[in-house]
């Protein structure tokens, strides 16, 4: 129970990689807030990029459990995405990824950060992706948007160490997740040729991610911030 008597926040965490980190947590002794657009019960509503419902959703976590100590970036757009050349993406769409992929992050950073520098410091994990270190086309806006967490994170952790505050970033492989299943044309486009392309040969499942996630999260990881884990089954060497 390495964890225990910390909270932890963890966006998108109704389903899918976010349910198996919030999962994961709990296990190791956290207190978990799920927040998502349709979050469970004991979690909260919230779409993280707004700026209201974030700031909300400080508020709400610090009037229920008093602190924060962790927070898990995992919202974000992916599979409802459909595949297509880049001068096809309508700039509507480009816009809402990056809303949604990026700039929450920098909602819910800057909201977490006071709480946890008031009590001398805490974690943040961001969630990315195995694309950005292969260049996978046709999804250009999303590949995009999760190489800019690996650079946030980076810039975050230097801005933020002084404060005991650790930053990093786990980038999953293609995942077999709740949202992806929900898409049968996007595992037909890329369930068999991510698998061929690992070390580890079989399909990447949530559970798969949140190990590293909880010990990004716990005293284990002390001393590393600013850094990306690929976790993908050795399609990717980083």
């Amino acid at each position: 129970m390495t964890l225990a008597g910390k909270v932890a926040i963890v966006t998108g965490g109704a389903q899918g990689i976010g349910a198996a980190i919030a999962a994961g947590l709990r296990e190791a002794g956290a207190e978990v807030v799920v927040v998502d657009l349709n979050p469970p019960a004991a979690g909260i509503r919230a779409d993280v990029s707004s700026e209201e419902d974030v700031a909300r959703m400080v508020e709400e976590t610090l009037a229920r459990h008093g602190r924060i100590d962790i927070l898990v970036n995992n919202a974000g757009l992916y599979a409802s995405l459909p595949m297509r050349a880049f001068a096809e993406i309508p700039l509507e769409e480009w816009r809402r990824v990056m809303d949604v992929n990026v700039a929450s992050m920098f909602l819910t950073c800057r909201a977490v950060v006071p709480a946890l520098r008031e009590q001398g410091g805490g974690r943040i994990v961001n969630i990315s992706s195995g694309t950005p270190f292969r260049g996978v086309p046709f999804l250009l806006h999303y590949v995009t948007s999760k190489g800019a967490i690996v650079a946030f994170t980076r810039a975050l952790a230097k801005e933020l160490g002084r404060d005991r505050i650790l930053v990093n970033c786990v980038a999953p492989g293609f995942t077999m997740s709740e949202g992806v299943l929900a898409h049968p044309e996007v595992v037909e486009q890329l369930r068999d040729v991510s698998v061929a392309a690992r070390t580890l040969q079989r399909d990447q499942v949530p559970e798969d991610v949140a190990g590293a996630v909880v010990f990004l999260c716990g005293p284990g990881s002390d001393f590393v911030t600013g850094q990306t884990v690929v976790i993908d089954g050795g399609q990717t060497f980083h």
